[in-house]
């Protein structure tokens, strides 16, 4: 099952900002951020500093969905920060402790709402390892570890797939009696596809998606699960095309500190769950909720994080473009949007840049059907500089893998 250690056969043992430490004294600068669940960075002072407060006045730590003081003040949060400047009213939902958890809660939701079973996804899509965030995932290696037949969803193209315009096919299917896809509970979506190779859909599309569900009375999900909480540069990344989505799954980066924490937001009218109709023991890890609480009231009371990332976004995007044009030979090209890049080199040669880049002292994984994308994720508090070793190291390596595959 192992993965990353294989990638990064090191031991570390301590982490601060945006590099990793190993016990042999080795350094290394992260543009991997815990797979996007530490947006700002390891050990980042401000949410520590409320962490230990929190755990030496002996606050409670688990609590399942009991109030506390750290959940009240976390929801107030979200209220105030999060969702009102938005125009948003979504109940909470607290689901368990990974975005797997947020997501279920979201398909089980929509199911339980619209007492219909099927969902669309969208190929090359990543929804998690659980058997009902699998049946949604596009990518067949995830998919076969299921071990039995993943049903209940159909596959449309993504945005870019094949030159289909999937809402408009998807509306000739629902009109069509003879199409045998029947009307579908949700429709779930990911606006940029990190673990499917960094594909972005456009605002347009989007959307065309978010319109065709409101016509044909599909509810609509958004995984923001790694691309949420600024990684896009807004806090959600569906806000740049102005579409509000019926539920939103979030974690990684929710709570801020690398600490396990998931929501479901759901549009009140949706709340029909009876009590304990969904559970879970790890629903209630306050030590997550005080760190989000200070995450969202540190770095998204105004705007100037959001602003910091689309800079920065476009300065990756710039340096990858400048990575692709100095291989002018090679088929390389480069995506992305924020601090979400990916630098398409090839299959296999991808994991000989991430190797490479492993090498010079720097994190960064691959992503794709085919892992042909080398894909960066640094912290969004990365600094300049930080940011321009980063980036020399993987133009440098690239070059070094490019020659070397003739």
């Amino acid at each position: 099952m192992r993965s990353y250690s294989r990638r990064w056969p090191v031991v570390f043992s301590r982490a601060t900002g945006s590099h990793l430490h190993t016990e042999d004294g080795g350094r290394y600068l992260d543009f991997f951020a815990g797979a996007g669940a530490l947006n700002y960075g390891h050990n980042n002072p401000t949410l520590k500093k409320v962490l230990l407060d929190y755990v030496g006045n002996d606050g409670v730590t688990h609590a399942l969905d009991m109030f506390t003081t750290a959940r009240r003040d976390l929801l107030e949060a979200l209220a105030e920060v999060v969702l009102r400047p938005r125009g948003m009213d979504h109940k909470v939902v607290f689901p368990g402790p990974g975005g797997a958890n947020a997501v279920e809660a979201a398909l089980k939701l929509a199911r339980t709402v619209t007492g219909r079973s099927g969902v669309v996804h969208f190929t090359n899509s990543f929804h998690g390892a659980t058997l009902g965030t699998l049946s949604v995932t596009g990518n067949s290696q995830h998919r076969r570890a299921a071990g039995l037949p993943l049903t209940g969803a159909t596959p449309m193209p993504f945005d870019g797939y094949d030159g289909r315009h999937a809402p408009d096919y998807l509306a000739r299917l629902l009109a069509d009696p003879g199409s045998g896809l029947d009307r579908p509970a949700a429709v779930i979506v990911e606006t940029v596809q990190g673990e499917g190779g960094v594909n972005v859909a456009s605002p347009e599309w989007l959307r065309a998606v978010a319109d065709l569900c409101k016509r044909h009375e599909i509810l609509l999900i958004v995984d923001d699960v790694q691309m949420g909480c600024g990684r896009t540069g807004p806090f959600f990344s569906f806000e740049d095309a102005g579409i509000v989505p019926d539920l939103v799954c979030l974690s990684k980066s929710i709570s801020g500190y690398g600490l396990p924490l998931a929501l479901t937001l759901v549009r009140p009218e949706l709340d029909v769950w009876r009590p304990g109709a969904h559970s879970g023991t790890f629903r209630g890890v306050n030590t997550a909720f005080v760190t989000a609480t200070e995450a969202l009231r540190t770095y998204w009371t105004d705007d100037a994080l959001e602003k910091s990332t689309r800079a920065k976004g476009e300065r990756v995007g710039d340096a990858l473009q400048g990575i692709v044009d100095a291989n002018a030979g090679a088929d390389l090209s480069a995506r992305g949007r924020g601090l979400v890049q990916g630098l398409v080199v090839g299959a296999g040669l991808a994991d000989e840049v991430s190797a490479e880049a492993f090498a010079r002292g720097l994190l960064v994984e691959t992503s794709g059907p085919h892992d042909e994308v080398v894909k960066l994720l640094p912290p969004l508090t990365v600094s300049d500089a930080e940011l321009a070793e980063g980036l020399e190291i993987l133009a440098e390596s690239t070059r070094v893998v490019l020659e070397r595959a003739g």
